[in-house]
C-alpha cells in the first residue's frame, strides 16, 4: 500500500513537469502587451480620449457662424365676410389662404469679450487632461498585470520548493519502510512518514489551486479566454539601482495624478476668462436671403410674392444682473485656489508615497540577500541530515525539521524577492515610469 502511494506520488510529479514544460511561455512583455491592447478599462480610456480630441473645434467654442435653413408653409379654408367702407359687404365660403416663406440665414457672435477663445484654450486643457487619465489607467493596468505576473513567478518557485519536498519525503517514506521491513525500525515510523508525505501532497494541492486562480485573473486582466494555459518564466529580476532623489524628480514630472491635478487648475483659470468675459459687449452680425409667397382668395391683393436679402447686427451688454457677476467671479477665483490646494495636497502624498515605498523597497532588497544566506544554510543542513538519516544516525522529528527548515527558507526567499518586486513596481508607478 505505502510502495502503491509513494509510486502514484512520483507519477504526478512527472506528469506535472512534463506539462509545465509543454505549456506556452508567457513573458511579462508580451503579457502587457496583450493588457494594452484587449483591456477593457484601457479601452474605455481611449475612448475618452477620442472624444476629448473631438471636442478640441473652433465650432465647439462657438468661433464659427451658425446658418439655418427654414422654411415655413401655412394654409387655411375660412368662411369670410368683408364690410368695406361704402357699405359693400363680400361673403365668401371655404375661402383659401396659404402664405409660403423659405430661406437661408447666417448668425455669427463676432465678439464676446473673448470668451470663445478661453473656451477654445480650456477644451485643449480637457483633451490633455483625457490623455493624463488614459496614462494613468496605462500604468495602473501595467501594475496590475506585473504584480500578478510575479505573484504567479512567485507560486511557481514554491511549487518547485514544494514538489522538491515530495520527493524527500517520498524517500524518507522508502527509508522507514526498508528499515521497517529488516526490523530497525517501528511501525511508528512508517506512519510518521505516511502523515507527513500526506501533509506535503495537501499542501501541494493547495498550492496548485492558488496557482490555477491566480492565472484565471491574469487571464481576466489580459482580457483574454480564461482558461487559456500558459507558465512564466522562472526567476524574479529586481531593480537594485533605484534611487529616491531621481525617483521624486521624475514623479513630479510625469506622475499622472499630479499632471491631472495641475491641468485641472489651468482648467479653471480658463473658466475664470469666460466668466470675466461677460462684463464686455456681446456683438452679433445676422445675414439671410428669402423668399416669401402669398395667395388669398378674398382681399384687395389675391397674390403676392417677394425675395431679397437681409442683414444687420445686434450688440449687447450686460448693465445689472443682481450682482451675479461679481458672485460668479469670486467662485471661480475660489475654486481656483482649491485647485492650488489640491496640487500641493498631492504632491505631499506623493511625496509621503515614495518615501515610504522607498523605505520598504530597501528592507525587501536587504530581506533578499538575508534570506538566500538562510536557503542555502538550510539545503546544506538539509543534505546533512538526509544523510545521518539514511544511515540511521538521526531521529525522525530531526529529519522533518530540517526539511519543514529548508521549504520554509525557499518560500521566504521567494516571498522575499517577489516582495522588493512589488515594491520596485510600486515606485515606478509613483514615478509614472511604469512602461513597456
Amino acid at each position: 500500500m505505502n510502495s502503491k502511494i509513494v509510486f502514484q506520488s512520483l507519477i504526478l510529479i512527472f506528469f506535472s513537469v512534463i506539462k509545465m514544460n509543454a505549456q506556452e511561455i508567457l513573458t511579462l512583455e508580451i503579457a502587457v502587451k496583450i493588457a494594452l491592447e484587449n483591456n477593457y478599462e484601457i479601452k474605455i480610456a481611449k475612448n475618452d480620449l477620442t472624444i476629448d480630441k473631438t471636442n478640441v473645434a473652433v465650432g465647439n467654442a462657438g468661433m464659427l457662424p451658425k446658418v439655418t435653413a427654414t422654411v415655413v408653409d401655412n394654409n387655411s379654408i375660412q368662411n369670410s365676410s368683408q364690410t368695406r367702407q361704402d357699405g359693400t359687404v363680400t361673403e365668401l365660403d371655404n375661402a383659401k389662404n396659404n402664405s409660403l416663406s423659405y430661406g437661408v440665414g447666417l448668425d455669427w457672435t463676432v465678439f464676446d469679450g473673448l470668451k470663445m477663445f478661453a473656451h477654445y484654450d480650456q477644451l485643449k486643457e480637457l483633451q490633455k487632461l483625457g490623455e493624463a487619465q488614459l496614462k494613468l489607467t496605462v500604468i495602473t493596468k501595467i501594475s496590475d498585470v506585473t504584480a500578478t505576473y510575479y505573484d504567479l513567478v512567485q507560486q511557481q518557485q514554491q511549487l518547485n520548493a514544494l514538489d522538491s519536498t515530495i520527493v524527500i519525503s517520498n524517500q524518507r517514506m522508502t527509508l522507514a519502510q526498508n528499515r521497517f521491513t529488516i526490523g530497525k525500525a517501528s511501525k511508528l515510523e512508517v506512519l510518521n512518514a505516511q502523515v507527513d508525505l500526506n501533509t506535503d501532497l495537501t499542501t501541494v494541492l493547495r498550492q496548485k489551486e492558488l496557482y490555477a486562480n491566480t492565472k484565471i485573473f491574469l487571464n481576466q486582466l489580459l482580457a483574454r479566454d480564461i482558461t487559456a494555459d500558459f507558465k512564466v518564466v522562472s526567476l524574479i529580476v529586481i531593480d537594485n539601482t533605484l534611487l529616491l532623489p531621481d525617483l521624486m524628480t521624475l514623479a513630479e514630472k510625469q506622475n499622472p495624478q499630479l499632471q491631472a491635478q495641475i491641468i485641472n487648475k489651468r482648467v479653471t483659470e480658463l473658466q475664470l476668462k469666460q466668466i470675466k468675459a461677460a462684463r464686455y459687449p456681446t456683438v452679433k452680425v445676422n445675414t439671410g436671403y428669402n423668399f416669401n409667397e402669398s395667395q388669398s382668395t378674398l382681399g384687395f391683393t389675391t397674390e403676392s410674392s417677394a425675395r431679397g436679402l437681409n442683414y444687420g447686427f445686434s450688440a449687447s451688454m450686460n448693465l445689472f444682473d443682481g450682482l451675479s457677476q461679481n458672485r460668479n467671479e469670486k467662485i471661480a477665483k475660489i475654486e481656483i485656489e482649491n485647485s492650488k490646494l489640491l496640487i500641493d495636497q498631492q504632491t505631499l502624498a506623493l511625496q509621503s508615497q515614495l518615501a515610504t515605498a522607498y523605505q520598504t523597497y530597501l528592507t525587501n532588497l536587504e530581506l533578499i540577500r538575508l534570506e538566500e544566506k538562510n536557503e542555502a544554510i538550510a539545503r546544506q543542513n538539509l543534505q546533512i541530515t538526509l544523510d545521518k538519516f539514511r544511515i540511521g544516525t538521526i531521529a525522525t522529528l530531526e529529519f522533518r525539521t530540517a526539511q519543514l527548515n529548508y521549504v520554509n527558507a525557499k518560500v521566504r526567499y521567494s516571498n522575499a524577492q517577489f516582495q522588493a518586486k512589488l515594491s520596485e513596481i510600486a515606485l515606478k508607478e509613483l514615478a509614472g515610469t511604469l512602461t513597456f
